[in-house]
Parts: C-alpha cells; structure tokens; sequence
C-alpha cells in the first residue's frame, strides 16, 4: 500500500486568528485542532461539525477522547497559542465527493511538543462505525511522519493497554516496536526511532 502525507499550512486569518494546518493521507483529511476548533467541540459535538463543515455520528468523542482529553488539549493550546497548533489534538475527516457531507471518523494526536530528549507521544480514537477499515493506521502514519519531520522529534511513543488487540495491531503495522511495560501506567509502551 502506498502512503504519502502532504501538509498544507495555511496563514493566519485575521478575522478569528485562525492558523490551519492539514495532512492529507490516502483517504483521509486531518485538520489541527486550534483552541477555537476545542472550544466548539465542548460546547457540542454539532458546534464542531458545523465548524469543521462534516457530519459526526451520534456518541462522539470516541474512545479515550474523553472530555478531559479535550479540555487537556483546550489549556494547552490556550497557553501555547498558534505556535503549539499541530502538537496536540488532530480531526480525521473522511472527505466525500460532490454532494455528500464528510464524514468525522476519529481523532488522533501528539501530547505535546517534543520532550528535551526528541520524543513525543501519539494517540488515536475512532468511531465504532469507521473501525476495521484502516483509517486508524492512516492517522498513526500520518503522525508519525508529521512529527519526524520536525529535526527534533528522535523517538515516537505510544502507550495502550495489552487488552487492546486493535490498537497493538495498528502500532505494529505502523513500525513501532514493543519496549515493555510502564510500570506507572500498566500500559504496554510502544517506540518507534527515526531512521
């Protein structure tokens, strides 16, 4: 399967401050969450749709993209600003053809900007109706790239729990390598070095 990641930056759009950067995957379109981009979300699933121009189905967020993930990633680029957008929560959008309204499959994301040593975490949660299809790893690829193109990302890190088959298999698909168990955690810790 090919896979290539084009990054669109977008400036700054002086009526609401707003800085987009996309990544375009084969079959997917994932926007950087801005502060106003969580703040939509938080006020409602609808709020953030509208914003983004899609449909999202009924139960999101998905996954551990809980409400306190959302309000994580609201403080922290509410601190940061513009210069923080990118490192943190992404929307992966299903764009569909003329006259059919895209689709919301998932987020997926950094815990912030690289650590001293290079390292930075990713994590990733998708809608029930869009799992199995592949659009997990899409997102984890597109991360990952993303952040190793940044000279000072070394290492990319993902912790999930051993009960979590589906996303052991997207990891591993995606290159990253068992290191062991985080003793704080319980979780399994995956790696993945730049070459």
């Amino acid at each position: 399967m090919s896979f290539g990641v084009s990054r669109q930056t977008k400036g700054q759009d002086k009526v609401n401050e707003l800085c987009t950067v996309r990544l375009q995957t084969n079959h997917l379109e994932l926007t950087a969450a801005t502060f106003d981009h969580i703040c939509k979300e938080i006020e409602s699933p609808e709020h953030l749709a509208s914003f983004l121009g899609v449909q999202v189905a009924p139960g999101w967020p998905p996954g551990e993209y809980d409400r306190d993930a959302q309000e994580f990633f609201r403080d922290r680029l509410q601190e940061g600003g513009l210069s923080v957008v990118g490192w943190y929560s992404w929307y992966a959008v299903l764009r569909e053809g003329h006259g059919k309204l895209s689709s919301l499959v998932g987020a997926g994301g950094y815990f912030g900007p690289p650590s001293e040593e290079g390292e930075v975490e990713i994590g990733f949660s998708m809608m029930p109706s869009w799992w199995g299809l592949g659009y997990a790893t899409e997102i984890a690829n597109a991360l990952i790239i993303n952040a190793f193109i940044d000279v000072r990302v070394k290492k990319v890190i993902a912790h999930t729990s051993d009960q979590n088959a589906a996303s052991i298999k997207v990891l591993l698909k995606c290159g990253f390598h068992h290191v062991c168990r985080d003793q704080e955690s319980g979780n399994e810790l995956f790696e993945i070095l730049k070459h």
